[in-house]
């Protein structure tokens, strides 16, 4: 399926999942397990060291725990290595993640987050069910709540598992503010319609280009992702315009440690 044959009415929507037999499926889970359990062989002994540096640098938990939402809107239980002070949103609530050196991330948090030491728990989620490897970032009950109000079609996403990395998280920066999250979700549509075993692949290899600080652009020619704009027009294909600047501002979303940075 490609971008330009989105369905425009709202079944169309719901159906946005490339499906495919059942054997997809399960060759899908067979690797998020074969790979996880591999991937833990190392990760393992890194996030012995990280938590201890956690716990040795800061108070609190050196695990951070927060509820998420997962496929079919079922909640689950999401872990990271923790990068900010404890309870740094104790007075402010949720708040958007900060362009630059957030003030409230640690000094081992900061080396955590640029390594994504921190995303490696996570491997557990992939391994309970939570998750895959591949697959939408997933977002906090209150947030999908009031975001599906704003920005049309948001709960498509959930038809499938929420995963450690995925297209966006390889192609586009953190999210800071609705408009970041708008296109974040234009390209987790993309990633439903044309996603498949190969390209998860190809996605898994440059979410490591990434993390090795190989340029965005050579990503986007590997995985051949169209323009923005084509993108973009598919999205809006789907139906009824984007939300206005105003509802989201009356909405007054924030987020901080709660968003979480995307993984790799």
């Amino acid at each position: 399926m490609t971008v330009a044959s989105v369905e425009s009415d709202e079944k169309g929507v719901e159906g946005l999942v490339n499906d495919s037999p059942d054997f997809r499926a399960f060759l899908k889970r067979t690797i998020d397990l074969v790979f996880s359990v591999v991937l833990l062989v190392p990760a393992l002994p890194l996030m012995v060291v990280s938590t201890i540096l956690v716990k040795l640098s800061s108070r609190g938990p050196a695990i951070y725990t927060q509820v998420r939402v997962g496929r079919n809107g079922r909640a689950f239980v999401i872990y990271k290595i923790r990068t900010m002070r404890n309870d740094c949103e104790k007075l402010t609530g949720p708040r958007w993640a900060e362009l630059g050196r957030d003030p409230r991330v640690t000094a081992i948090g900061n080396f955590l987050r640029k390594t994504h030491l921190d995303e490696l728990p996570q491997l557990f989620n992939v391994l309970r069910g939570d998750m895959t490897l591949v697959g939408p970032r997933p977002e906090r009950p209150e947030f999908v709540e009031q975001l599906e109000q704003v920005i049309p079609h948001y709960r498509a996403r959930l038809q499938t598992r929420p995963g450690v990395t995925g297209l966006a998280q390889v192609l586009l920066p953190p999210d800071t503010d609705f408009h970041s999250v708008r296109i974040k979700l234009m390209y987790d549509l993309y990633y439903l319609q044309v996603g498949s075993f190969w390209y998860d692949l190809k996605i898994t290899a440059c979410t490591a280009f990434k993390v090795v600080g190989i340029p965005k652009s050579f990503s986007r020619k590997l995985l051949g992702v169209p323009s923005e704009d084509v993108i973009e027009a598919a999205y809006l294909a789907l139906g009824r315009p984007p939300a206005s600047d105003p509802d989201v501002e009356a909405l007054n979303i924030h987020r901080g440690e709660a968003e979480m940075q995307p993984a790799f």
